[in-house]
């Protein structure tokens, strides 16, 4: 590694400031049990002038520090942003309700006005709603715009409960003439199940001005999604909805092509592995073909789709001008239904969009059943964090354009020369992609995945060269690559920071990563990433501590520290 190279970026680095009024102890691993162990996080905050945003994220908070702390709280009436995830580490789920409720009372008492909640990752269960809920009924979140609550293990009870100091805040809200306009909701991984859920969509129809919905993971079966899809038709701003691993079956997911035949906002749907089956996915394809002008994702992988019904998803997208990304991997095309596939889109010139089939599981000899609808109703469906088993089917071989190593897939590559770059890079080859490299290269990289993110981005800075065109085409690529993933709420850019420290050998790894040999590339591009508006500078002190002190930590350790990952994470 060129010193000098380690110099350059950690200059940009140190000049890189944390805008917005924020306070940040994120990742500091403070342990505050009493008052006296809060006293220098207290003298911050009182010290600070015009705080919008406090970070308190990988530290642990009890009882008594929680109280001092809302103490301090009470005089900063401007706070906008409570970034509050993985801060109960190692305590007793007795222990949070009471701390919550002390910060909430000091926000109240401020008489702040949030628009941002997160406090994901603190496994606080059902009591630990209870511990925030006078907040959310209160003034102080009549004007929220995002709450994140992944990871929280709120259960059924939980989202009942949230769901009705939602309700509550709303009516509050709306008799002083400003009704709540909720954005922004995340709540994956919770086991709302599908009373959960259904109490959920009840509020959500009452707020009417969601834009993003992320509840992947949470063991939701048809009747939950059915109650969802209704509440989504009275939001018509809905942008994004994630509801990925969960079970959809046709019958939900005819309930939410009804859907989304209203709406005309959405860019994003990920229904992926979530059993929609053939017929779900037929009735989506004809919600898609019929509206949805401005799509730009669609996932319905891993859904037990055969080979006709992928067709007509392919055939539905014809006309949507602003598509990156169809993702029907894992399903039942078979070799030939994977050929078809990109035949059918590549008449549209779209073949670009198709994200890889490598697993996909080859065609049923079986017919499917008519009553496939019946079935369900007897069925087991699967559990919360049980996978369900699928048959392998005979791989063909071709360049993975994310993995740069030969993965089973469809027998002819995709069109342009993209794959080929990203399985083998050299500058001649990016300066072949002429002036939409920088486009393709984003488009052919699934960038929400911090790994595939990665992977894309090193490969793209390892062609950098000090010369004028490679310099501009490099550049270009990173910037559309990177403003793409960072803009996206669902992308985890902790993540994405952890895995390319481990691919550049500044953060040891279990996995047994080998580190890149040349970072010349990397750092150049690093430098120039670090500068741009869209370079989320809260990562520009923790990037800046691994490029100057090259530590090798223990990888869960610093995912606990930076990544707000609680220490139970396996």
């Amino acid at each position: 590694m060129a010193s000098e190279d380690i110099a350059k970026l950690a200059e940009t680095l140190a000049k890189t400031q944390v805008a917005g009024g924020q306070l940040s102890f994120k990742g500091k691993s403070l342990k505050l049990n009493t008052a006296e162990d809060a006293k220098d996080v207290i003298k911050e905050i009182e010290d600070f002038d015009g705080l919008e945003a406090l970070r308190l994220e990988g530290n642990t908070v009890g009882v008594e520090a929680a109280r001092v702390i809302a103490k301090a709280l009470e005089k900063k009436s401007e706070l906008k942003r409570c970034h509050w995830s993985d801060m109960f580490t190692g305590r007793l789920r007795s222990e949070i309700p009471p701390a919550l409720i002390s910060l909430g009372e000091g926000l109240i008492t401020a008489g702040a006005q949030l628009v941002e909640l997160d406090l994901s990752d603190n496994a606080f269960g059902p009591d630990g709603v209870r511990g925030f809920e006078a907040l959310l009924k209160s003034s102080t979140c009549f004007t929220l715009h995002e709450l994140k609550l992944n990871n929280c293990g709120m259960g059924v009870g939980g989202g009942k409960i949230l769901a009705a100091a939602l309700t509550e805040c709303h009516r509050k809200s709306s008799a002083q003439g400003k009704p709540l306009a909720l954005k922004v909701f995340m709540a994956g991984r919770n086991r709302l199940e599908n009373d959960g859920a259904t109490a959920l969509a009840e509020a959500f129809g009452i707020i009417g001005t969601l834009e993003e919905v992320h509840m992947p993971q949470n063991g939701i079966n048809h009747p939950g999604v059915t109650a969802l899809a209704q509440a989504f038709a009275i939001n018509p701003l809905l942008r994004v909805i994630n509801l990925n691993d969960n079970t959809f079956t046709e019958k939900g997911a005819v309930a939410m092509a009804k859907t989304l035949k209203a709406l005309r906002q959405v860019e994003v749907i990920n229904f992926g592995d979530c059993l929609v089956r053939s017929k779900g996915a037929v009735a989506i394809a004809d919600a898609v073909h019929g509206g949805l002008p401005k799509l730009k994702e669609l996932n319905l992988s891993f859904g037990e789709i055969k080979r006709d019904a992928a067709l007509s998803v392919a055939e539905a997208v014809a006309d949507k001008v602003e598509l990156e990304k169809l993702d029907l991997n894992g399903n039942n095309l078979g070799e030939e239904g994977c050929e078809q596939l990109q035949e059918v889109l590549d008449g549209f010139n779209m073949a670009k969009v198709l994200a890889s089939l490598s697993d996909d599981e080859g065609e049923d000899d079986e017919d499917e059943d008519e009553d496939e609808d019946e079935e369900e109703e007897e069925e087991e469906e699967p559990q919360l964090g049980e996978r369900r088993e699928r048959p392998t089917a005979p791989p063909r071989k071709m360049l993975d354009p994310d993995g740069g190593e030969p993965a089973p897939v469809l027998s002819s590559p995709p069109p342009a020369d993209v794959s080929t770059f990203l399985a083998f890079p050299s500058p001649e080859k990016l300066l072949r992609l002429g002036p939409k490299s920088s486009v393709l290269i984003a488009q052919q990289t699934d960038t929400s995945d911090p790994e595939k993110v990665v992977s894309a981005f090193l490969k793209v800075s390892s062609v950098f060269k000090d010369e004028a065109t490679v310099r501009s085409a490099v550049q270009d690529a990173v910037d559309t690559l990177m403003k793409k993933a960072f803009s996206s709420s669902s992308f985890n850019s902790n993540a994405f920071l952890t895995r390319l420290l481990i691919h550049m050998g500044l953060l040891k790894s279990e996995d047994k990563i080998k580190a890149i040999a040349n970072l010349y590339g990397p750092l150049m591009a690093l430098n120039h990433m670090v500068q741009q508006e869209y370079f989320p500078k809260a990562l520009a002190p923790l990037l800046l501590a691994f490029v100057t002190k090259r530590c090798c930590l223990n990888p869960w350790a610093f995912a606990r520290t930076v990544w707000g990952v609680p220490t139970w994470w396996p």
